[in-house]
């Protein structure tokens, strides 16, 4: 992709996207590292966090596939929808993300537990890859709102897998690490 194809206010954006996604990435990492202070006792509501975001990236995955076949069918209205019903879920899922990271303590997958080895080849792909995507999905959406078809074609044809990708492990992560939720 020629940098030539793209415009000023394209490159601004593109600023924009990489201070976002820095920004995320920090805040993530603060919040594993559990340096800022909080509340106790941690609230109920905090608990069920997990499991929707779960349904969220359940969700998420249905409604990128189905995306993918309104576009394939040449509905680009239905296909527009669809990604902006899925990006508001995945803004959703991220403030539930930080909600719960910030309020409860992490969940390990128990040392020596069956298919642990698995579990954290899934998870170490999944956290990457959704550190990754991030930046591509606000790229992607910026050239589709903008009407850039052929630049927002070049970018989904690696956004749309990465983010089914991140969805579909998310799902998975939870329903492995699930059992050993003590709450």
């Amino acid at each position: 992709m020629s940098s030539q194809n793209y415009t000023k206010q394209d490159k601004l954006i593109f600023k924009w996207v990489a201070c976002i996604s820095i920004f995320v990435f920090a805040a993530v990492l603060l919040l594993n590292r559990k340096v800022l202070p909080r509340p106790e006792p941690t609230p109920d509501f905090v608990y069920i966090l997990p499991a929707i975001n779960a349904i969220i990236n359940a969700t998420c995955t249905i409604l990128l596939l189905l995306s993918y076949y309104f576009i394939r069918q040449k509905n680009v209205t239905m296909h527009k929808r669809l990604n902006i019903t899925t990006f508001v879920l995945s803004a959703l899922f991220f403030i539930c993300y930080i909600t719960y990271h910030y309020m409860a303590d992490e969940t390990r997958f128990p040392v020596g537990a069956p298919y642990r080895s698995f579990y954290l080849t899934i998870l170490a792909s999944h956290i990457v890859l959704a550190a990754l995507v991030l930046p591509m999905i606000l790229i992607s959406f910026y050239l589709g709102l903008t009407q850039k078809v052929a630049l927002h074609k070049k970018w989904v044809r690696f956004t749309f897998p990465i983010w089914l990708y991140v969805t579909v492990t998310g799902v998975i992560v939870y329903l492995m690490l699930s059992p050993y939720y003590n709450h």
